[in-house]
């Protein structure tokens, strides 16, 4: 047989192999789970003495452990060998101290845990993104077996079905089934909130509907308001009502106090129909067609922008493509960028979801559907936290049969929608994997390669200090990359509760807020601010009146954008 043909069968029987190999990894593991406990299995035993020596260390801890555990029963009090973290409430109850039986279970699986734990950060030779990776995994199973989440070894449902007579399991599983039909494990009691009613209720109109989105108008509060309206630009992975919760919470509400003529994005919850709907399109049919709609009510010709979340990802990117569409022309006056992301070279914990075979096991399942569905998103998004977003409602809802407490943000973040296929493919792939949008020039969108340097506006960017989705240091890298000059606030707490901060007695926050010198990095930044007790609304809102010209009388409608419908509207109902 001819040397060529040999060779060319062999490469054919390589590719083969490959690609069976590829089709395997997506229907056994996606995430590539499997693969790295692999690598760490193969790189201890390439080491045996260190292998030897925290084999060793378990061992000695075990006996420690369990010498103590006897003395226990014996009448020695309780000094927890290896105690919980502080911030740990699985084992808050006292008599996880209290009886030495429970302590021993305890103890048992903090010494475990924190072995595996410490062992997998110490393997030799994994790169930092294989360590991640595996200690996210491995951090999924050690919270899925701790012992809260098992009746037989839970003290506090075993006492409580005892008190009850069995009423709380009986309670339990009803809560179970009830979950199991919705496909999704309730965090709040979804009967006490109805949107329109008690969620979203600032009044507004819908002045616009189109394929993608519905435009809310929301009405003046004060007998003049700024004449260069107000866009809010919400994120689509979830509805736009978090910005208007309830008239306390309410960053609209407190806008439109403040003089503000204010539009809001309601976008169209996507269906199969909607599968081939791009980025190109949220940029062209959603951005550009509500600073459209706003300038014509308003009498401007132009619009402050702001974006929160993947939304601020697409107002950045709306800038970068109108200032090379039309330069000079733009019709935005300033831009406030929420929690936002334009440089995803390290997102966040959500880096551990995104890889090759995770984005085509993503393919997938939205070739299959023609979308990718909220709950799958909302999923990977509670495995980030999984022992507060899971297991302690596991335990609380089906071994004590309790009923979640009402809490409006977590029926928001329950009320999840779908991304179109075309769409969340491309954001993936070319922002996420490929990181193009701080590439000059890398990406191409309705017709314009996308470049950050083009930004010329003046931008307000407010991240917030615990965000595990939008790291406040990775948001910051814009600073370097706009041509314009940006304002950048750091608020406590995390992704949602930093940005929905009211001001007023009982706002618990505080900021940080100064402008950045290029060249210094985000440490630096915040070495040369002083802590600010309180919102950062008001320091927003005075920054924002210069960029918003001066008063007019109010106008809800317009004879070409009439009034459709009264807010919220229909789209966020779907």
């Amino acid at each position: 047989m001819p040397e060529k043909v040999v060779t060319q069968f062999a490469a054919e029987q390589q590719q083969r192999n490959q690609t069976l190999q590829h089709q395997m990894r997506q229907l056994f593991d996606p995430f590539g789970l499997w693969a790295t406990t692999q690598q760490a299995h193969q790189a201890w035993l390439a080491h045996p003495q260190q292998l030897l020596e925290v084999c060793g260390t378990y061992n000695r801890d075990l006996i420690r452990l369990l010498g103590f555990a006897t003395r226990r029963y014996w009448g020695e009090p309780d000094t927890d060998v290896i105690p919980p973290h502080p911030e740990d409430p699985r084992f808050a109850d006292p008599v996880w101290c209290d009886s030495p039986y429970w302590d021993s279970i305890k103890e048992l699986y903090l010494l475990n845990t924190r072995w595996l734990q410490n062992c997998l950060y110490a393997t030799p030779g994994l790169n930092e993104q294989q360590r991640s990776i595996s200690a996210f995994w491995l951090r999924q199973w050690l919270n899925a077996l701790a012992p809260t989440n098992f009746l037989l070894t839970n003290p506090n449902a075993l006492a409580t079905a005892l008190e009850t007579r069995g009423e709380s399991l009986a309670k339990g599983w009803q809560n179970f089934l009830a979950d199991m039909a919705r496909g999704d494990i309730s965090m709040t009691d979804l009967s006490a909130f109805k949107v329109g009613e008690n969620l979203a209720t600032t009044p507004g109109a819908v002045v616009y509907r189109g394929k993608l989105l519905e435009v809310l108008h929301f009405e003046a509060n004060t007998p003049t308001v700024h004449k260069v309206p107000l866009v809010l630009v919400s994120p689509w992975i979830n509805k736009y009502y978090v910005l208007d919760l309830n008239p306390q919470k309410s960053m609209i509400q407190y806008l439109v106090d403040q003089g503000f003529s204010v539009f809001v994005t309601s976008w169209k919850n996507p269906d199969a129909s909607m599968s081939e709907v791009g980025l190109d399109d949220y940029l062209t049919d959603g951005v550009a067609q509500i600073i459209d709609v706003a300038c014509e009510i308003s009498g401007s010709d132009k619009v402050n922008l702001l974006g929160y979340c993947i939304g601020g990802t697409l107002v950045t990117t709306y800038l970068a493509w109108a200032n090379r569409a039309q330069p000079g022309k733009v019709p935005v006056q300033s831009a406030t960028l929420l929690t936002t992301l334009t440089d995803f070279a390290r997102p966040g914990d959500i880096e551990v979801f995104i890889d090759e075979d995770g984005l085509d096991y993503i393919d997938r399942i939205m070739e299959n559907k023609g979308y990718l569905d909220g709950k799958d998103m909302a999923a990977s998004f509670r495995l980030l936290r999984s022992n507060s977003l899971i297991w302690n409602y596991w335990a609380s809802n089906y071994l004590l049969g309790e009923t979640p407490m009402a809490f409006d943000v977590l029926y928001w973040n329950m009320d999840t929608t779908r991304m179109p296929k075309c769409m969340h493919h491309t954001y993936l792939r070319e922002l996420y994997w490929h990181n193009k949008l701080v590439q000059p020039d890398a990406l191409t969108l309705a017709g314009q390669p996308i470049d950050l340097g083009q930004i010329t506006q003046p931008i307000y960017m407010v991240s917030a200090e615990e965000d595990h989705i939008a790291p406040w240091k990775q948001t910051y890298t814009l600073v370097e990359r706009v041509a314009g000059p940006v304002q950048f606030t750091l608020s406590t707490s995390g992704h949602i509760i930093g940005i929905i901060n009211p001001p007023g007695p009982k706002c618990k926050r505080s900021y940080w807020q100064g402008t950045p010198t290029k060249g210094a990095g985000a440490e630096d930044w915040l070495a040369a601010q002083t802590q600010v007790a309180g919102s950062w609304w008001p320091n927003w809102v005075e920054w924002l009146r210069p960029q918003s010209g001066n008063q007019v009388k109010p106008k809800l409608s317009s004879r070409k954008h009439a009034k459709l419908c009264a807010a919220p509207g229909t789209y966020v109902l779907e």
